[in-house]
């Protein structure tokens, strides 16, 4: 079996997500796991053995300001990518919207840089801007001209789990509500929602049956957490609708991968959700 990771980070210290020793701390309490840092090299082969291409994430980037340390943190980034393309797709670009005539000339400077697929990630995190707020859709309007997919997040987030205030993000801007929303403004923008969309998966389930043009992937939960009409649909009427997310180094392939295995599909439905949907859904991201 082969696997696309729709959505994971770097297990690298250059790449480390967290911008502070609180912040990295809290992640290791809520995920019940020691993060241990790699080379690049060790990173890659670690994908490279389990058969995963991956769509990456450096995330921190949303909540940067000066345009020299999101140039830097962007360039390591798709440097990695171009170093090693067999094990990764591209890279999410995770913006803040109030700098948006950076970020659009960002993306344009990117994409011209032959690093593989880019596009951009709406973080629920993102500065009280949920998806459906009309700041975004500079980006989802050039996320169309380029033929390229948005990942709009949903649901909990392990950001600010358990501290005071959550450290200032408001779960509501993760309704699936704003998902709908986009997708109806903008029919010919490729969708992705990120996340199980926790606890509004029913919700979720209901756009994902009535927009066309939206998908689901499912990054950093365990599928025996999914809710039994989550699990029911995943196997039924959604199986060519979800996408594999693995949200490396979060949690570790092989407990991810045996637990899609316990819910007991179809081979044809693994097949279709470790890998075929998410080739189908991205250009060119099926192996020639």
């Amino acid at each position: 079996m082969r696997y696309f990771d729709c959505h994971s980070h770097f297990s690298t210290r250059a790449g480390l997500h967290h911008r502070t020793a609180e912040e990295l701390a809290n992640a290791e309490r809520i995920f019940r796991r020691k993060r241990t840092f790699q080379t690049e090299a060790e990173m890659a082969d670690g994908f490279r053995q389990r058969q995963v291409r991956s769509i990456l994430d450096i995330y921190r980037t949303w909540r940067m300001t000066d345009e020299d340390e999101i140039r830097a943190s962007n360039d390591y980034a798709t440097g990695f990518a171009r170093d090693h393309r067999d094990v990764v797709y591209g890279n999410w670009l995770a913006a803040n919207p109030i700098m948006k005539d950076f970020w659009l000339k960002e993306y344009a400077r990117l994409a011209a840089t032959n690093c593989g697929f880019v596009g951009f990630c709406q973080s629920q995190n993102s500065l009280r801007f949920p998806p459906s707020d009309p700041i975004w859709d500079p980006f989802y309007k050039l996320s169309i001209e380029a033929d390229v997919p948005v990942l709009l997040m949903t649901g909990l987030t392990g950001i600010g789990q358990g501290m005071p205030g959550g450290m200032g993000v408001v779960l509501e801007d993760g309704h699936p509500r704003h998902v709908d929303i986009v997708a109806a403004r903008f029919p010919e923008l490729k969708i992705l929602a990120g996340r199980p969309a926790w606890p509004w998966q029913d919700d979720m389930i209901a756009i994902l049956l009535h927009k066309a043009n939206v998908r689901y992937e499912l990054h950093g939960w365990s599928p025996k957490y999914f809710t039994p009409a989550l699990k029911k649909e995943i196997g039924g009427r959604l199986q060519d609708r979800v996408m594999f997310g693995w949200d490396w180094p979060t949690l570790t392939h092989e407990r991810l991968v045996d637990d899609w295995r316990s819910l007991g599909y179809s081979e044809e439905v693994y097949q279709k959700v470790f890998y075929r949907n998410a080739e189908a859904f991205f250009p060119g991201a099926a192996p020639k």
